[in-house]
């Protein structure tokens, strides 16, 4: 088998030298070191293993090591991957990624079971049921927490302020994702939240203003745009939805290592374009897609953007299909906003900054300080710079937590301030739009002398 091994390889290399047309001496002594490892691990390990284990294991830790965002896709998570862009799948509805070494919960999505047990952005998931997270890839991570509508699963987690560990029961459910939500505020202004860029994500959108539209006999007075905790999703939605408040100009280009990952979108001139004032909320759970949309309507002066710094995710990821059904989502670009602008690691930075209200430890009905710190991108290990030598935010230290930490249920809820302060405050700016675009354009003539 090993000598089978070691001739696949060898034929793998070959292709490889007539695809690429120039492989250096130095990557066929690395394969042939792969190849005496992988030889010597099926002939000495304690059990057999199987050579498509180790290959698998292999990528997976291969693509492990360049980015947070770059995975090996199993045919069964490519097919959950298709299926979660259309908004339908099943699970938690929680979005998690791993920092200093500990699966953490990034946004758990609104009106998913995660959601209403009230886990909390910055959560640290310690066990999944009876299993320990720690060494746990985000791949076994999310296939544990996928099952059946109605089956139990519990999460063992650690909160910044909680002295010990806890235990969340929950019931796994078919994740829907309704990505738009809209509404009439009171002070005649109108209101559009995104939770997720997904499939339909941009009719969803202008279905929404036509509404208002009409509703308004023909005239939106002001618009809030909500991007608070929206993790991204699909770029071409996010060029969408960007496109419908843009009448002209650059969105948002891509740059790569080929000539292919150099892409540019644009906005389209309309007859009809429609200037009304407009805020855009966005926070540290602001990601990828809603920072292209963020960073579009801020450089074109379209939008005053309100709230926290962003979470920095400036990489374009790209899905790679392989022979056997499974898949490579390999980071292949950074995107850039249309002043040039690389958010990697990095964010947007808001116009007018507000921040979100503490919540206290009385309205979570548990004990000690809560902390509120946000996981960015440049939190996460392997993350990459914005290739441009931008200053990038200080990296937080990880929650500590004792392995023999006496675990208990806690009932949770998904407490929040009584006022949205940052909803509150971009109603305010709408209210007062003239006077902000004066006092903006006096602050640009000072930065220009």
């Amino acid at each position: 088998m090993a000598i089978g091994v070691v001739v696949c390889l060898m034929v793998v290399q070959e292709l490889a030298v007539r695809r690429a047309q120039a492989v250096s001496e130095s990557s066929y002594d690395e394969l042939e070191t792969f190849a005496n490892v992988l030889t010597i691990v099926q002939k000495n390990y304690v059990e057999p293993v199987s050579t498509k284990q180790l290959i698998n294991g292999a990528i997976t830790g291969m693509l492990a090591s360049l980015d947070p965002h770059s995975a090996y896709l199993t045919p069964d998570l490519y097919k959950d991957l298709q299926i979660e862009t259309r908004g339908s799948f099943g699970g938690l509805g929680i979005e998690i990624t791993i920092k200093n070494g500990v699966l953490t919960v990034v946004s758990p999505i609104e009106d998913t079971p995660a959601y209403k047990a009230g886990i909390k952005p910055n959560d640290q998931i310690i066990k999944i049921d009876s299993n320990f997270t720690k060494d746990m890839t985000l791949t076994d991570a999310v296939k544990a927490m996928r099952g059946p509508k109605g089956s139990k699963i519990n999460l063992t987690l650690h909160r910044e302020g909680v002295p010990e560990l806890f235990t969340v029961p929950l019931y796994r459910d078919v994740i829907k994702i309704k990505s738009v939500k809209s509404k009439q505020l009171p002070s005649g202004y109108d209101y559009v939240r995104v939770s997720t860029f997904q499939e339909h994500t941009d009719d969803d959108v202008e279905s929404a203003l036509k509404k208002f539209e009409k509703d308004h006999h023909g005239k939106i007075k002001g618009l809030v745009l909500d991007l608070r905790d929206d993790p991204g999703g699909l770029l071409n939605q996010a060029v969408h939805v960007a496109d419908d408040f843009l009448d002209g100009g650059m969105i948002v280009y891509t740059e790569g290592r080929l000539e292919s990952q150099k892409q540019k979108y644009l906005s389209h001139k309309k007859d009809d374009f429609a200037d009304y004032p407009m805020v855009v909320l966005v926070n540290g759970g602001s990601a990828s897609a809603s920072e292209i949309v963020a960073g579009a309507l801020q450089d074109h002066r379209r939008a005053a953007i309100l709230g926290t710094q962003t979470f920095g995710k400036g990489s374009v990821q790209t899905i790679l299909p392989l022979d056997d059904k499974s898949a490579l989502r390999l980071t292949t670009a950074r995107y850039f906003t249309p002043n040039g602008r690389s958010i990697q690691a990095v964010g947007i930075t808001p116009d007018v900054v507000v921040e979100e209200p503490k919540i206290t430890p009385a309205a979570m009905e548990i004990p000690g300080e809560i902390d509120e710190d946000t996981i960015r991108e440049s939190d996460l290990p392997h993350h990459f710079t914005n290739g441009k030598g931008g200053k990038q935010p200080g990296a937080k230290p990880a929650s500590e937590h004792k392995d023999g930490g006496k675990s208990h249920t806690l009932p949770l809820s998904q407490a929040k301030p009584a006022k949205d302060v940052q909803l509150d405050r971009a109603v305010e700016l709408l209210k007062h739009w003239k006077s902000y675009q004066e006092q903006l354009a006096k602050s640009e003539n000072l930065a220009a002398k």
